[in-house]
């Protein structure tokens, strides 16, 4: 009888530690999405203060917006180191000639980077924003770059997106 009740016991302990990680991964996508929206609000406030606000009113709703994005980006990191199985891609197989050069918004790409098995299709598996329109998303070693196929301009850069 003392034996089950130290295993119940043992288990009762065991047992919520154990359920932990799926309920932190699940509870993470929607904190980026609160952070993501609060983010949104601190913008719309601080826009509003630099209108009508006098300077420690500007500051303060700099200060939120700051705070913000830091949040946002704690909850971005803490989404991904959580589901890093569907950030790991097979290994990035470039052009001929191809040599990783770290690219920033305003880099042009040649016709060959952008082609059409570099794009990145279901953007939104990955959380990312929709690409604007005539623009797409495409994979550059492990970064996500948004291109303009027209020009092969770069618009968005996010390095090290991929592991």
């Amino acid at each position: 009888m003392r034996k089950f009740f130290m295993m119940a016991l043992a288990a009762s302990v065991a047992l919520p530690t154990l359920a932990v990680p799926t309920m932190a991964s699940a509870q993470s996508a929607r904190e980026v999405r609160d952070s993501a929206r609060d983010v949104r609000r601190d913008q719309r406030d601080l826009r509003q203060a630099q209108r009508y606000g006098d300077r420690r009113d500007v500051r303060d709703a700099r200060h939120d917006l700051r705070d913000s994005r830091q949040e946002l980006r704690e909850d971005w990191r803490d989404y991904r180191r959580s589901n890093r199985n569907v950030y790991h891609r097979p290994a990035y197989v470039g052009p001929r000639g191809y040599a990783y050069r770290p690219v920033a918004v305003g880099h042009r790409f040649d016709r060959a980077y952008y082609g059409d098995r570099y794009w990145v299709r279901d953007y939104a598996r990955y959380r990312l924003p929709a690409p604007r329109a005539g623009h797409r998303w495409i994979r550059y070693n492990n970064d996500i770059v948004m291109v303009n196929p027209r020009n092969g301009r770069v618009v968005t850069v996010y390095n090290g997106f991929f592991w």
